[in-house]
């Protein structure tokens, strides 16, 4: 499987770090990709085994690799650090979610209609995205909260939530 290997800045895009792997690059890994794009990610050659993050659509044919603060700190970076960027296509990834839907958001989305229609329309790389959000939330509170405004935003309403804005 190809790799490729680069070295980028880490950039600031609203408040997500990330780093641009160019129309070019991209390519390599795989041509003509328009949606979200599996790969295998080293960051100053860490971790061991490799992150597997969804690079996302620039629209150009670029793509943006946003990096968690797991990512940052494991490679012991931050925005504005050039670093070397390691990708491999991930031809194990599996869409839609891998964790479990907890029942208490269940249970909030079987309690609106709208915000079950918004959930059941969502691409299942960012139903993926949500559960392993939601699932990572240790309070209660925490959790209420960010099922108040996932339904919210779920439902048509406007609002950010998981660093996007929604429905504007």
């Amino acid at each position: 499987m190809a790799s490729i290997c680069f070295t980028p800045t880490i950039k600031k895009r609203g408040i997500n770090p990330y780093v641009l792997v160019s129309a070019t690059l991209a390519a390599q890994l795989k041509e003509n990709w328009r949606k979200p794009l599996p790969v295998l990610v080293q960051v100053n050659s860490k971790p061991e085994p490799p992150w597997r993050i969804n690079m996302m659509p620039a629209g150009d044919g670029s793509f943006y690799l946003y990096l968690s603060g797991e990512v940052l700190k494991a490679s012991n970076t931050k925005v504005g650090s050039v670093v070397d960027v390691k990708l491999q296509f991930d031809a194990n990834y599996k869409p839609g979610p891998v964790h479990p839907m907890p029942t208490w958001f269940s249970e909030a989305l079987a309690q609106n209609q709208l915000a079950q229609q918004g959930w059941d329309e969502l691409i299942p790389s960012l139903q993926k995205e949500i559960l392993r959000y939601i699932t990572r939330l240790k309070s209660i509170e925490a959790q209420s909260r960010n099922t108040q405004l996932a339904i919210h935003v779920l439902a048509g309403g406007k609002g950010r939530f998981l660093a996007r804005s929604w429905n504007e």
